[in-house]
């Protein structure tokens, strides 16, 4: 999804050795989280409040997507604002209490133990996104420029503060009765503010800045742009003010629809942006980022398909298991792919070869990692992800165990290829 920068958007960039930690741990995450699955497909055969699904969606949602976005945003948001992040040593702070508290909640909510490891987990995660938010709060105020990409960043950076932090209460209240009703109740209300606060509004502040930066491309519609920041964030209070005060779910269709309108509006912004190209040729990470833009479309399907399952019907849970699926190992995951092979090989350029860049003969960006690697990870993902729905729906232990091998044979491919670019040596002259 978000596509290299300019070597003139660089210049104002973070050092490579804050943003290449948040890569490699987002990479060993999405293993980790994939051999979880592994073993415990079973899990997504039963309700969607269990403690292994629990452990393997916040892998997903915090090591894997979060920490992966923190580490771009260190060297993308000083593209938006035209400077330098505030301070380094913030981002060194903030990838080690994330660091940190990660694995502690990942391990209570996987032993469903709510002890001393998922409160400091959870307190240790809060600090990391504070001071990050602190972080990027302070650059744009210094910032020269204001615009619209901007905002998108700072507003989903504090949604998920938000998200973080009832996350946090959740978590305290299994122990403690300091909230209304159980955690449960309240899992829907946290997670969707991360979903569409945080991943869904920072993705398409960002997307739209760069997919035109890489595409070459002179479309721009900062008033579309505006309309879709205001659909997601109205559609967010309008669906936190449904939840807290009415128990009826047909209200949810209001804020689900806008979200949807927000996502077609994103998708024909990209789709004039192709259009309007200069650069005629799409390499295979911008395909990929593309296909992620459709994805999103899947998990508001399920959505609606839930609501009126629920009014009509009881609850069901393979329906929620698959929308969550859809979210975490579909767009979310398609979008990183994406993401690490158009920012990762500029990043690594950028720091063996800017230098001699025009004094001899230095490879493309591209040419840092396997296009072959790449191609394989792809089609074994998308096979992967297909069959792990297809599982879940009808129900099949069998096509669960042999979609999560897929899937770990994809996060191993992707690994292959980030660390064939980080352990990358230089060629001689």
């Amino acid at each position: 999804m978000f596509p290299s920068p300019s070597n003139q958007g660089f210049s104002k960039n973070t050092s490579h050795n804050l943003v290449l930690p948040f890569y490699v741990y987002a990479a060993i995450s999405f293993l980790i989280a994939t051999l979880f699955l592994f073993f415990s497909s079973s899990a997504f055969l039963q309700h969607y409040f269990h403690p292994e699904t629990l452990a393997i969606t916040h892998i997903m949602a915090l090591g894997w997507g979060t920490m992966m976005i923190f580490g771009a945003s260190h060297q993308l948001v000083p593209v938006l604002i035209e400077r330098k992040i505030f301070s380094e040593p913030l981002g060194y702070v903030s990838f080690i209490l994330a660091g940190v508290g990660i694995p502690l909640l990942v391990y209570a909510f996987y032993y469903f133990q709510f002890g001393w490891q998922a409160k400091w987990g959870a307190i240790l995660i809060n600090a990391a996104i504070l001071i990050y938010l602190v972080n990027i709060t302070v650059s744009m105020l210094k910032s020269p420029k204001e615009n619209v990409h901007a905002v998108f960043v700072f507003t989903g950076t504090l949604w998920l503060f938000i998200t973080t932090l009832i996350g946090l209460f959740l978590v305290y209240n299994f122990t403690h009765t300091i909230l209304s009703f159980d955690s449960l109740h309240y899992l829907p209300l946290h997670a969707h503010l991360g979903i569409a606060g945080w991943f869904l509004l920072l993705v398409m502040g960002v997307g739209s800045r760069l997919i035109p930066m890489f595409l070459i491309s002179k479309y721009d519609n900062v008033k579309m742009l505006w309309w879709i920041y205001g659909l997601i964030n109205v559609a967010l209070i309008i669906f936190i003010i449904a939840f807290l005060y009415s128990s009826n779910s047909l209200l949810y269709i209001l804020p689900v629809g806008m979200v949807f309108s927000a996502i077609i509006l994103f998708g024909r912004f990209c789709i004039k942006c192709y259009k309007d190209r200069l650069r005629k040729k799409v390499d295979e990470p911008l395909k990929i980022s593309l296909l992620s833009i459709f994805m999103m479309v899947i998990p508001i399907l399920f959505l609606l398909i839930i609501i009126l399952w629920v009014l009509f019907s009881a609850e069901n849970p393979s329906l929620i298991l698959t929308y969550g699926f859809c979210i975490f190992f579909g767009w979310i995951t398609a979008i990183i792919f994406g993401m690490t092979f158009k920012t990762l090989p500029f990043i690594l350029w950028n720091k063996t070869y800017h230098i001699k860049a025009g004094k001899g003969k230095t490879p493309n960006p591209k040419d840092l990692f396997s296009t072959a690697v790449f191609k394989c990870m792809a089609g074994v993902y998308i096979a992967g992800f297909v069959l792990f729905i297809t599982g879940i729906l009808f129900q099949s232990g069998m096509i669960l165990k042999f979609a999560s091998f897929l899937l770990i044979l994809t996060a191993f491919l992707y690994n292959t290829n980030v660390f064939k670019m980080i352990f990358h040596k230089p060629q001689k002259a």
